[in-house]
């Protein structure tokens, strides 16, 4: 069935099943192995963040891939590792009632004879809302004092944090209040030192290895790429962040080199797992590839496809997270962390399928750009046009809509040879930028050096621009062609998304992939549950 719909012709739902597993070519040149702090009185480092090989991940979390019922609400996607604890007991699924807040009783209970005293007596959302928002240095040291466990000089200076290792022996940080400590490395007046320790510091967040390395512009461009293993995204993902001697909480701190960085690693993770698929000779591992031999490897790849190579992934996804809020009552209002960084993929071509558990053959994965290949082929058919031929022709010939001649009519806001960045004439938020190619390029695959040079520049463009606005979080996501398949007039296309004070949201979302932590049923299950129990409150 080529709909894309979980609803089958014979009254039952389908669904995909993802089990991955997968190898890792390690890229990364050097170890940076340092101290985290400590771990029952002996120093823990984090050597475990910079395997000495290539990483073989035997076994990751199954994910289920649900299409929605209907086509144009795309695509949900099961974490087994977090939906089968939730099966347990699903009468548990609820959000916390909120606790009473008063200032004036947390005073009382505690009177204050100093600051130490005034910020332990705070309530969760004064709390919450003053690590957000201070600017001052010593407001959130205090904070962070309040939430984990330092490991410090004989000054009284932070030289790592405490931690302890959980019933599967993994090392964990001590930390009392995980929600006020996330707030808190997100704000950028946290002192250096501290922001070091508590979250820059490779390995602090956690067991990701780091694979692949970027380093440039004398030293002043350096950027990590980490592996996520058992990840939302299956068959895992990485996560390109500015390292811990480059760090970039502002878009106006972002160096072009920066930019070229965090892209080059997406290009070099695609085209290397995409040589290996295809039994190509891949340069020596260790080291970052230069652009000049990743660009041969581009053309290798393409004439292997040509020759009649074949892929079992053949999509990219790529999306971008800038910026972090959090409201006082814990509402999280953007995914992701200041300090950035970027996130990519590749999704398989085909999955095994199953209708009411039983096998039923394969299906393609889903992938935010398939909505355009489908929306091409519906355009061509009724029109005998090409979309993008027309969308660029409508772009450049555009009128207002107020008819008034008196006004600026151009929707372009950036252009080269390559690439055109312009405003959409329909935006699906307030300040919404596109990104495209001027030609049929696809995807990165496609897309020469000096094209993916060009959407490089366009990008840090569009988010200099946006943030200059004003604009705090910023979400980006990529709609690209598959790398195989049939030959069609799609051309790689951005949005950049602002985040606007009334309407939050990130990446996942915007391609239409809902992520979920619990089974439908059990869902249903702890709606019946409720509404039984709201029943017997009222009789």
């Amino acid at each position: 069935m080529s709909l894309h719909t979980c609803v089958t012709p014979q009254g039952g739902f389908r669904y995909l099943i993802h089990d991955p597993h997968f190898k890792v070519k390690n890229l990364r040149e050097k170890d940076n192995i340092v101290s985290l702090g400590e771990c029952d009185g002996e120093i823990c480092d984090n050597s475990r963040n910079f395997p000495p090989a290539d990483i073989n991940v035997q076994q990751a979390d199954r994910i289920y891939e649900i299409a929605n019922a209907f086509p144009f609400k795309g695509t949900t996607f099961i974490n087994t590792a977090w939906a089968d604890p939730v099966a347990e007991n699903p009468a548990e699924i609820r959000l916390p009632a909120a606790k009473d807040v008063s200032l004036s009783a947390a005073a009382a209970r505690r009177p204050a004879t100093d600051l130490d005293t005034v910020f332990a007596s705070l309530p969760e959302p004064l709390l919450l809302a003053l690590a957000q928002t201070s600017t001052d240095p010593a407001d959130l040291v205090r904070l962070a004092r309040q939430c984990c466990e330092f490991v410090d000089d004989d000054n009284g200076s932070p030289l790592g944090l405490l931690y302890k290792k959980d019933g599967r022996g993994r090392l964990r940080a001590i930390i009392s209040n995980f929600e006020l400590f996330e707030i808190l490395v997100n704000n950028p007046f946290l002192p250096g030192e501290y922001k070091e320790v508590m979250v820059l510091r490779p390995g602090a967040q956690g067991n990701s290895e780091i694979v692949g390395e970027w380093s440039a512009a004398g030293g002043k461009s350096h950027i990590f790429e980490y592996l996520r293993r058992n990840s939302y995204i299956p068959w895992g993902h990485y996560a390109a962040n500015m390292a811990d001697d480059a760090v970039r909480y502002r878009i106006a701190d972002l160096l072009d080199a920066d930019m070229s960085g965090l892209r080059h690693l997406y290009y070099q993770r695609t085209y290397v797992r995409l040589a290996v698929e295809l039994g190509l000779k891949i340069p020596g591992a260790g080291k970052m590839i230069e652009p000049v031999r990743l660009e041969e490897m581009r053309l290798e790849i393409l004439r292997a496809l040509k020759q009649g190579g074949t892929l079992r992934f053949n999509s990219t996804l790529w999306g971008w997270n800038f910026g972090f809020d959090c409201a006082p009552t814990g509402y999280r209002l953007h995914a992701s962390h200041q300090q950035i960084h970027q996130q990519f993929a590749l999704l398989p071509a085909m999955v095994p399928v199953l209708v009411n558990s039983e096998p039923a053959g394969d299906s393609e994965a889903y992938g935010c750009g398939d909505l355009i290949r489908d929306f091409l082929r519906r355009y061509h058919a009724d029109t005998g046009q090409r979309f993008f031929v027309d969308y660029i022709a409508a772009i450049r010939a555009n009128e207002r809509m107020d008819d008034r001649k008196d006004r600026e009519k151009s929707l372009v806001v950036y252009e080269d040879e390559n690439v055109m960045l312009f405003v959409p004439k329909a935006q699906t938020s307030q300040w919404e930028l596109q990104l495209m190619t001027l030609r049929p390029i696809g995807n990165i695959l496609e897309a020469d050096q000096k094209t993916r040079n060009s959407l490089d520049y366009a990008m840090l463009t569009a988010l200099r621009v946006l943030t200059g606005l004003g604009a705090r979080m910023v979400t980006s996501i990529e709609y690209s062609k598959r790398f195989t398949g049939e030959d069609n007039d799609q051309h790689l296309l951005y949005a950049f998304l602002p985040r606007m004070p009334e309407s939050p949201g990130a990446f996942s979302e915007q391609q239409l992939r809902w992520i979920m932590g619990h089974f439908p049923e059990d869902f249903a299950f702890a709606c019946r549950w409720r509404m039984a129990e709201a029943v017997n409150q009222t009789t």
